[in-house]
C-alpha cells in the first residue's frame, strides 16, 4: 500500500494505491457517505465486471449505494449525458454534503467531476478509477469536462476529488487495448522530465503490458507521484509547470477530432502518436537530436501504439488538423503553444510555433 498525497493547501487529498482496494472500499469511503449513502457514476463495462464488488465492499454497511450506468465511451463526455446524470442526481435528491463515486476510467471521472462541480453548486467526489489511463493521468489533478461539437475537453472546472482509490488489481479485467493506450501516459511522464524512467520503460514496458504486478504498480506509483508534484506546484495551469503534462495532446486531440472521437482511436493512443508527432517536430525545429526522438518511436512501436499519422489511421491534410487545433483551450493571443523538446526528458513550452510550418510538417509527416 503507498499513499501519495497532493498538496493544495485547504484542497489537498491523498490518493492510496493499494493492490486488492476495491474490495475494502466501505472501509475507505465509509466516512464520507453523508446521510448512509454513496451516488456511484459508472459505465455499461465497468458495471459488468467491477460494480458487484464495490457493492459486496459496503453490505452491511448501513450505506446505500445509489447507482446511475452510462454507456461506455467517449460519447457520454456530452451535453446529453451530463444532463442525464444531474437530472439523476437532482432526482433521488442530492445534497451538498453529499459524495459521488466515479467508478470507471478517464470519461466516467471527468464526467463525475463536472456533475460534482456544478449540482447544488458542488458536492463531494471520489476517484475510483479502473483503466490505467485513469490511474496514471485522469483521475488525479481536478481536471473535469465533457466534450463540444467544437472539440474536446472544452467544457469544464477545475475540481479536486477528496480522495482517489488505485486498486491495480482492476486493470486485470481491462482489454489489452485499453491498457496499452493508458501505457501511453507512462511513457510521457519519462519524455517530460524524467529520462532515467523512460529507461525503464524501454527495459520493462512489456512487463507492464503483460500485468506483471510489480511492474505494473512500480509504473503506477512513479506516475502517479509524478503528476501530484506538478499538480501542487501548478493546479490550474498558471504558471506553466502544469502545462507539461500536455505533452503529445495538441497533436493528439487533432488526431481525435479527425476520427471524431471515436473508437477508431481512443485518447491514449492519440497521445501516443501526438508525442512521437512532437519529438519529430522538436528535430525539424532544431531542438532535439533525432535519435532522441527515433527512440520514441521505436519504444511506441515496440509496444504496439501509433507513433505517426498511418499509423493513427489519420489521412487528413496538415491543414485540416491544425484546423482542429484552432479549438484548442490552451489558445491564447491567437497563438497556441505547443509541448516541444529538446530530448528525451527535457520537454519545454514553445510559444513561437507557426503553424502554418506544423500543417507543412504534418503534410510531409503523412
Amino acid at each position: 500500500m503507498t499513499q501519495i498525497t497532493v498538496e493544495l493547501g485547504e484542497h489537498s487529498y491523498p490518493i492510496l494505491v493499494d493492490p486488492g482496494a476495491l474490495e475494502r472500499a466501505g472501509m475507505h469511503l465509509q466516512r464520507l457517505a453523508s446521510n448512509h449513502r454513496l451516488f456511484i457514476l459508472t459505465d455499461e463495462n465497468v458495471e459488468s465486471h467491477l460494480l458487484l464488488k464495490l457493492q459486496q465492499a459496503f453490505a452491511g454497511s448501513g450505506t446505500d449505494l445509489m447507482v446511475k450506468s452510462l454507456p461506455a465511451g467517449e460519447s457520454s463526455k456530452s451535453w446529453r449525458q451530463l444532463e442525464l446524470v444531474t437530472d439523476w442526481l437532482l432526482t433521488q435528491g442530492i445534497e451538498r454534503s453529499d459524495t459521488l463515486v466515479a467508478l470507471g476510467g478517464g470519461v466516467i471521472g471527468d464526467l463525475t467531476g463536472f456533475a460534482a462541480a456544478i449540482v447544488k453548486r458542488g458536492c463531494n467526489f471520489v476517484q475510483i478509477p479502473t483503466s490505467l489511463l485513469a490511474q496514471v493521468d485522469s483521475s488525479v489533478g481536478g481536471k473535469t469536462a465533457i466534450n463540444s461539437s467544437a472539440g474536446k475537453n472544452l467544457i469544464g472546472s477545475f475540481n479536486q476529488p477528496r480522495f482517489v482509490l488505485i486498486d491495480p488489481l482492476v486493470l486485470n479485467s481491462l482489454p489489452d487495448r485499453e491498457l496499452r493506450a493508458g501505457y501511453a501516459e507512462v511513457i510521457k511522464y519519462g519524455l517530460i522530465s524524467d529520462a532515467g524512467f523512460f529507461d525503464w520503460c524501454e527495459d520493462n514496458g512489456g512487463r507492464v503490458l503483460d500485468r506483471d504486478p510489480d511492474a505494473l504498480s512500480k509504473a503506477i506509483i512513479h506516475s502517479v507521484r509524478a503528476k501530484a508534484l506538478i499538480v501542487g506546484e501548478d493546479e490550474k495551469e498558471l504558471s506553466g509547470r502544469r502545462a507539461l503534462l500536455n505533452l503529445g495532446h495538441t497533436f493528439g486531440h487533432a488526431l481525435e477530432a479527425e476520427t471524431g472521437f471515436s473508437n477508431k482511436l481512443v485518447h491514449g493512443e492519440a497521445v501516443a502518436a501526438g508525442m512521437a508527432l512532437a519529438f519529430a517536430y522538436s528535430v525539424r525545429r532544431g531542438h532535439c537530436d533525432p535519435a532522441d526522438a527515433e527512440r520514441v518511436t521505436q519504444h511506441l512501436k515496440s509496444v504496439g501504439l501509433p507513433y505517426n499519422l498511418a499509423t493513427a489511421s489519420v489521412e487528413a491534410s496538415g491543414q485540416r488538423l491544425v484546423d482542429h487545433m484552432m479549438h484548442d483551450k490552451k489558445m491564447s493571443g491567437g497563438t497556441l503553444p505547443f509541448l516541444l523538446a529538446n530530448g528525451i526528458g527535457q520537454s519545454f513550452l514553445a510559444k513561437d510555433v507557426d503553424l502554418e510550418d506544423v500543417a507543412a510538417f504534418l503534410d510531409e509527416s503523412a
